[in-house]
């Protein structure tokens, strides 16, 4: 058994406008810069063994306050990092709407069957996401508790797979998942337990949340 805990990464400089914001390695705004610090002050407590990250910079730059505290080495899996969304990425809904009605119609939809022009299969990026965790399973012990920083489209698809959940259903199943918050896993044998989702690690965070929705 091990308990793996997916925190979404700080705000970033899009996503305080509501840019979708995928393969674009885009840096932290200073709330996204805190929110970094408040994980890593929460982490003091919660008896990680190990830090994974994606290589984007906007996960590192979140994980690597809590590696540093926790004095441990920061691990990178690309297999964590978002999907690219193709044509839409660093735009806002509106701007997709205008650019590429039928396209963006389709997404919202079924957004797995018809993903956004020029993007990454989602059903292809759930299998190296789940590949990473794999891998990341296999390195850490027995009932480890690990910290992985990721996103916010990739984790909500991963968590689909996990629990037997259509992929397509991955923005109505988990309409939002908040910068800063984590999301807690238990996989054994058995399969995989959701013990929370989008949870705030500071009570500052439960009261002052971003409201992206990807």
């Amino acid at each position: 058994m091990i308990r793996l805990i997916l925190a979404r990464h700080g705000e970033s400089i899009w996503h305080a406008e509501n840019r979708y914001a995928g393969k674009s390695d885009i840096a932290l705004t200073q709330r996204g810069l805190d929110q970094a610090v408040e994980l890593a002050q929460w982490a003091k407590a919660e008896n990680l063994s190990s830090v994974w990250s994606s290589s984007l910079m906007r996960a590192r730059l979140t994980a690597q306050p809590v590696a540093d505290l926790l004095q441990v080495p920061l691990q990178i899996d690309d297999g964590l990092n978002e999907l690219d969304f193709g044509r839409g990425e660093g735009l806002t809904d509106k701007e997709m709407r205008e650019r590429f009605p039928l396209e963006r119609k389709a997404f919202l939809q079924n957004p797995v069957n018809h993903y956004l022009p020029g993007g990454e299969d989602p059903s292809l990026a759930t299998k190296r996401g789940i590949d990473a965790l794999t891998r990341i399973r296999e390195r850490s012990e027995q009932n480890a508790r690990v910290l992985l920083v990721a996103h916010s489209t990739l984790i909500r698809l991963m968590l689909c797979d996990l629990l037997g959940i259509p992929l397509s259903h991955y923005r109505s199943r988990f309409p939002r998942l908040d910068n800063g918050t984590i999301t807690e896993l238990m996989l054994s044998d058995e399969g995989a337990s959701l013990l929370s989702f989008n949870s705030p690690f500071t009570v500052q965070n439960k009261t002052n949340r971003d409201h992206v929705k990807q």
